[in-house]
């Protein structure tokens, strides 16, 4: 059955539209289940009708003259119920309905199953044979997997305007909006046409091959180096206007990576060794691809795109097939569409042009959207089932606040969203006029906003946004920039870098939080359950030499500004925090050993673990503040990976028992008197962050782009009126309610405007 599926499938992509993939599609399984008749039938939503759109063994002229109701007969009954329908007497069902026209009066076993893609009914697909017999197992499993195959194909169909003309209605009056989820990138919504880009090169398709000559092989691979550096130079350039020197610096670290002592020194190694420039690229980049891409940090996975478009671009050099993009060929409301977008695509469109931006891989921590996030471009992510090949050329629209696409909108789907972006223009100059103001409650109760950075490229952009400290500051990033641990004078020279942009504001830098799932090229683990392994402070109180370097390099990055808060990440034992305090004493000693006037920095401890939220009052005894890592948090308390998409949907930040244990920490933390913050995505959603400050936190980090809404929010309402909503939401006992209740509330209270069109929990 597997080999015929794939053979089947194999056809269907090959098909010239909608409807050969249909002929196939019937043709092949009345074949491969023995039986008399295949038909398919799809739902016309627009008038709830089912048609017969494609049979082998029923008569042909039925086909697109018969129409079921959404109730009607058998294939009514599986679309209803949403599931298989395997009878061995059709006519003495009670739901069965006779349809002359199709012939199907001899037909006694009857076998449906319904086609669906996402959660939306498509159709129904039906096997009728003349014996009275059910099904077996194998062939309803093997019916119903097929149905998943064609549910993705129409889908598509509908995506690339190649759906079939129900003949309900005709095509003008009932054009279809195809829409596909992804993951917001960048908020704000575009408006345009797909530009479709893809790589000039293909890394996978790279043989190994001995060289000729290791010499020349040397020089074609420095000549493809240098190309590739002016090619990320050029491109970057054509981004100056557009961003801060600050943001630019992101392509310093696309130079830096393509320097002779990181990737270009070990693909030098590969090709001294035998291989010949391409292999050794090769080689090379996809070992460092491997190690990002098992990363639980989304942030630092996504550095794995990355490395890969520099491999490709050198690649594209070592091959000769360098692309120069046409700015004619560029329509000017472009929505720029690609498999994979990167920061050096962006420099291929010209600013002005750009609209939006759909990449069908990648998350929002990729730096394509980061980018995006500070130039102000809509931008969605991860749209997995985007046929994107096909899009060259259809008008789009991006939903970023959503993650959604939708592709040739009809006329009130555009006016809509038209709108919409009026509003947004409107609302940008409103929130810009906050940046100076405190985040404070009508009735004088004040709360800071700060941000998370991961990269100096968003700092600046942060302080731009009234940002009044750094709630996080990750500092794996350097440690994944080396093929070794960066010694104690890079690290003070990075940390520096930071604590100078926002001085005097403080900066709260978590110390090394790798380990397990989050492995460095020069230092790996492997385990069963990386999730629960060996990870955060527990790898760097195992390696005392690792952690005091570290700490070290902080300290005397500090001095002088004495702006530094340090942060210990997935605490699970007050044994862990009595360890690492013991450590950061004994570095701090040194250092002033050694002349440097460096005052001791308050340390604190990030509650990501339940087990931290039943030892709060232990906790906070021992350090100078709290920070709940809401992410993780939600993630072991619901125990929910939402990375993954089979589970996603049961990752809720506002279910009830995560907000009881939000409760439980700031009742706990205040009870002690240490301060108490949060720095996951929550404090950023306005919605989270009006809870949290009535929970009593005392301050919020969050994303620089959501920073100037969620101070809008604050301003705009009392701490009374927050506090009698928290009283009312915790009550509840589903998340889809509580936040169907806060957004009312904030709606009602004048912040429609503000909270968008997001309707999500997550």
């Amino acid at each position: 059955m597997l080999d015929i599926l794939r053979r089947i499938v194999q056809e269907v992509s090959a098909a010239s539209d909608l409807n050969a993939a249909l002929q196939v599609v019937v043709a092949r399984i009345r074949e491969a289940m023995q039986t008399e008749v295949c038909s398919v039938y799809l739902f016309d939503p627009e008038v709830k009708q089912y048609v017969l759109m494609a049979t082998e063994g029923l008569k042909q002229t039925a086909v697109g003259r018969v129409k079921l109701s959404s109730s009607q007969g058998l294939v009514g009954l599986v679309g209803a119920r949403e599931e298989p329908l395997n009878i061995d007497n059709a006519p003495a069902h009670p739901k069965f309905h006779f349809l002359s026209e199709t012939g199907e009066d001899p037909f006694l076993s009857f076998l449906g199953v319904p086609i669906i893609h996402h959660k939306r009914l498509m159709g129904v697909m039906v096997v009728q044979q003349r014996e009275s017999r059910q099904f077996d197992e194998s062939e309803e499993a093997f019916l119903v997997t097929m149905s998943a195959q064609l549910a993705g194909v129409i889908a598509h169909a509908e995506a690339t305007g190649d759906i079939l003309d129900l003949p309900s209605s005709n095509k003008a009056s009932r054009k279809k909006n195809a829409r596909f989820n992804g993951a917001p990138g960048a908020p704000g919504v575009g408006l345009g046409h797909a530009y479709v880009i893809t790589p000039a090169a293909d890394l996978s398709a790279v043989v190994d091959k001995a060289p000729d000559s290791i010499d020349d092989e040397l020089q074609r691979f420095d000549d493809a180096l240098a190309g590739a550096r002016e090619e990320i130079k050029k491109l970057g350039g054509q981004l100056e206007g557009e961003l801060r020197p600050e943001e630019m610096a992101l392509f310093d670290v696309y130079l830096n990576m393509l320097d002779d002592n990181a990737l270009g020194a070990e693909v030098k190694n590969h090709i001294r060794d035998g291989n010949w420039a391409q292999g050794a690229l090769r080689q090379v980049v996809m070992e460092y691809v491997g190690h990002f891409q098992k990363m639980e940090d989304v942030y630092l996975r996504e550095r794995a795109t990355d490395i890969r478009d520099l491999g490709t671009r050198i690649l594209a050099h070592l091959q000769g097939n360098e692309d120069e993009t046409s700015a004619e060929d560029i329509p000017d409301d472009a929505i720029l569409v690609s498999e994979e977008l990167t920061p050096s695509m962006l420099g291929e469109v010209p600013a002005e042009k750009l609209r939006g931006l759909v990449s069908v891989k990648g998350s929002s921590n990729s730096h394509v959207a980061i980018l995006a996030r500070a130039m102000g471009i809509p931008t969605i992510m991860g749209v997995v089932d985007v046929p994107y090949a096909q899009l060259q050329g259809l008008e789009l629209i991006v939903d970023g606040y959503r993650g959604l696409l939708y592709s040739s909108p009809n006329d009130e789907l555009r006016e809509e969203y038209q709108a919409i972006y009026h509003e947004e223009q409107l609302l940008q100059q409103d929130l810009l006029e906050l940046k100076d103001l405190p985040a404070e409650t009508l009735d004088g109760h004040r709360i800071p906003l700060w941000v998370n950075t991961g990269l100096v490229t968003d700092a600046l952009r942060s302080l731009d946004r009234g940002a009044e400290g750094v709630g996080l500051y990750r500092t794996e990033v350097p440690f994944m920039m080396k093929d070794r641990f960066p010694s104690e004078s890079e690290q003070q020279k990075t940390y520096r870098l930071q604590l100078e942009t926002f001085a005097p504001a403080p900066v709260t830098m978590r110390t090394l939080d790798v380990g397990g799932d989050k492995a460095l090229t020069y230092f790996p683990i492997n385990e069963a359950n990386p999730f629960l392994g060996w990870r955060g402070i527990r790898v760097t109180l195992d390696h005392p030499e690792i952690f005091l370097v570290q700490v070290r390099a902080m300290l005397k990055a500090s001095e002088g500004l004495n702006n530094l808060r340090i942060m210990l990440p997935m605490i699970s034992h007050t044994n862990e925090v009595d360890e690492a305090l013991h450590l950061i004493y004994r570095a701090h000693a040194e250092v002033r050993e050694e002349g440097f006037e460096v005052e001791m920095p308050d340390v604190g401890v990030m509650i990501e673990v339940p087990a931290a939220v039943y030892q709060i009052k232990e906790l906070a005894q021992r350090v100078d503040f709290l920070s709940v890592g809401s992410n993780d948090l939600t993630q072991y308390l619901l125990a929910v990976d939402r990375n993954n998409p089979r589970v996603a949907g049961l990752y809720q930040a506002f279910h009830p028992a995560v907000l009881t244990a939000l409760k439980q920490i700031a009742d706990g933390a205040r009870e002690q008197g240490t301060p108490v913050s949060v720095c996951g995505e929550l404090a950023g959603n306005p919605l989270g962050a009006v809870l949290l400050m009535a929970m009593g936190y005392d301050l919020l980090s969050m994303n620089a782009t959501n920073l100037p809404k969620v101070k809008s929010v604050i301003r705009g309402i009392s701490q009374q009126w927050a506090q009698e909503l928290l009283a009312e939401v915790m009550q509840m006992d589903s998340a889809p309610i509580i936040v169907a209740t806060i957004q009312l509330s904030l709606e009602k209270a004048g912040f429609s405007r503000i909270i968008g069109p997001q309707g999500s929990s997550h």
